[in-house]
């Protein structure tokens, strides 16, 4: 099969297109045909070393984590998902090896659920880790409740714009950090766009003289120790960026596959109650072009991986 794969801990010039041996299937996994999958920052961070510590790294990787496709061969036990399912998932395993920038990736089922019918294979690429994210701080995390105020930095971003959704959908008030050129996207998820930088504390006290009750930081650093600063009592912080926010009182969190979790992100796109907005597509082939753009920041939304099946002839 062709994938993007890399055989040392580098930059984006280590990753390289070449065909790659189809993955073997266990009897909990399904073999899934890619037909999207999202680009995220985790990627380039585990691409980079940074992860050394925390997961096992079997050379070569395929990097990726997020999918959309079609189940064309379930393992022996299996009995959730059948040919010719569309799927999504979150599709990490305990060590880095073996990702979904591939024409196909073995997908744990405790990874997966059911692709949403009124999202394209794109957009549903996108949605796995950066909507599970947001859930499971907003709502498992956090706990928002009707009425509160929340703060989500990058309010933009892939993991930034779920949340305000979501915030949005749990009845709470959301105040979103932006760029400048971003606030009317924020403003059309629901939130209450204010202008990241210096200043930035003030300018969310002018909105929450009071304080804000939670507050998702997924910038680390001193937007940490402001997001901390600007809690009302009894305020919530919980960083996905910054281990250090022990150090201020919060919570540090790092997201998990769950298949209960994904189904009802599933459920809540097909209400209409999410959408995950996709900035860019990348083939296959220009997969490191798509990290390039990633690592530079300030990307609105999500940039995806594309599989051409029928341009490739497969």
């Amino acid at each position: 099969m062709k994938a993007i794969s890399y055989s040392r801990y580098g930059g984006p010039e280590v990753l390289e297109y070449g065909v790659r041996p189809e993955p073997k299937v266990g009897p909990d996994a399904v073999l899934v045909k890619v037909r999207a999958a999202g680009v995220n920052p985790v990627d380039w961070k585990c691409r980079e070393g940074y992860m050394d510590g925390l997961l096992d790294t079997v050379f070569p990787v395929i990097p990726g984590w997020d999918v959309s496709g079609v189940v064309v061969r379930p393992g022996v036990a299996v009995t959730e998902f059948g040919v010719g399912d569309e799927v999504i998932g979150y599709v990490r395993e305990d060590f880095l090896s073996r990702g979904t920038l591939a024409e196909y990736v073995a997908a744990p089922v405790r990874t997966l659920a059911r692709k949403p019918r009124n999202l394209g294979f794109e957009e549903a690429a996108g949605l796995p880790l950066t909507g599970l994210t947001a859930y499971q701080v907003l709502v498992k995390r956090l706990e928002v409740k009707r009425g509160e105020t929340v703060l989500v930095h990058a309010a933009a971003g892939g993991v930034g714009s779920l949340a305000v959704q979501l915030g949005r959908h749990l009845g709470a008030r959301v105040i979103g950090t932006a760029s400048e050129a971003n606030h009317d996207f924020v403003r059309a998820l629901g939130g209450e766009p204010v202008t990241y930088g210096e200043g930035l504390a003030e300018r969310v006290r002018g909105l929450a003289p009071e304080g804000v009750d939670a507050a998702f930081d997924t910038v680390g650093g001193d937007t940490t120790k402001v997001s901390a600063n600007l809690l009302a009592p009894e305020g919530r912080l919980v960083s996905v960026a910054d281990p250090e926010v022990v150090d201020y009182g919060g919570h540090y969190y790092f997201v998990r596959p769950d298949a209960g979790d994904l189904r009802h992100l599933t459920e809540l796109a097909e209400q209409g109650a999410i959408s995950v907005h996709v900035s860019q597509t990348y083939p296959l082939e220009r997969a490191a072009d798509a990290y390039r753009s990633i690592q530079e920041g300030r990307t609105r939304g999500k940039l995806v991986v594309t599989v051409d099946w029928e341009e490739a002839g497969l």
